[in-house]
């Protein structure tokens, strides 16, 4: 990767002219666009840091150095994204408003309201939004303070979404599918205070968490088949699905019947008996 990171620092540098960057054109320049100097300073580092990289001659940059350069470069998300890539490293989620529901995904839940339980989450697991049969299964999440609307502290302090389900030895593995994925989301955050918080605050409140999390598991995702009870319609069997936002890294999560079992015709009569 390093002769692509380094051919897309030189060629966004040269696209890059003095007024772009808030600079004074000066004198007549021999090269287009920005000189490496000016590049660098604007990044705060050494210039000779800075021409190894565009030579492909430096080391791994941190997340810090790149932060810089995207800045420095007036690099826009999409162009970030792809540098930290190049960099092996994974580019920090844009933050957005703390009310702000990705409207794709958004409409997608809603498109499924008459066949799927489905739920908008932020990569924390925070509920953001739910379809109706969603609520009715599980009960409402989205909005609530804290962490209670939280899908990992729910099924670990609460109990509100481990409730409804089968078995207690299909919950305990479910729970540690749950423990290894969100490792992994919070490894790519670079553990950043949300979810160190929600990692404490799990910890403290769960010994079953807890002791889950000191084995330091990992998995890319979660448990994809689930068992709800409900006593209106009996058992449904679900497969789990998850749709990942490229643009705000939240999640569409949906539960779609399991074929061959007679899921789809109970959530049809729960369809029926709701308000």
């Amino acid at each position: 990767m390093r002769y692509e990171l380094a051919d897309f620092l030189r060629r966004r540098r040269e696209a890059l002219s003095p007024a772009m960057a808030g600079l004074r054109g000066g004198t007549r320049r021999r090269t287009p666009g920005l000189r490496r100097d000016e590049v660098a300073r604007m990044a705060n580092m050494s210039t000779n840091y800075y021409e190894r990289l565009e030579q492909g001659r430096g080391p791994q940059p941190s997340t810090a150095i790149l932060a810089g350069l995207a800045k420095a470069l007036r690099l826009d998300s999409k162009e970030s994204a792809y540098l930290y890539e190049l960099a092996g490293h994974v580019a920090p989620a844009v933050r957005k408003p703390d009310d702000f529901i990705d409207p794709k995904l958004l409409s997608v839940m809603r498109t499924l309201a008459a066949t799927s339980p489905a739920f908008v989450a932020d990569e924390l697991a925070t509920v953001m939004a739910q379809n109706e049969l969603h609520v009715s299964l599980f009960g409402r999440f989205a909005g609530l303070p804290g962490w209670e609307g939280n899908m990992f502290w729910s099924w670990f302090v609460s109990g509100r979404w481990r409730s409804i389900m089968d078995s207690p030895e299909r919950q305990e593995a479910i729970g540690r599918s749950y423990v290894a994925y969100l490792r992994i989301i919070v490894a790519q955050r670079n553990y950043d205070a949300d979810a160190v918080a929600l990692v404490t605050d799990l910890r403290a409140k769960s010994a079953e968490f807890s002791l889950l999390w000191e084995e330091h598991q990992v998995s890319a995702s979660y448990s994809s088949t689930v068992s709800v009870l409900d006593e209106r319609v009996g058992r449904l069997d679900f497969d789990f699905a998850v749709m990942v936002s490229s643009q705000s890294r939240q999640r569409l999560h949906t539960l779609h019947a399991v074929s061959g079992t007679p899921t789809q015709q109970r959530l049809a009569r729960l369809i029926e008996l709701l308000p």
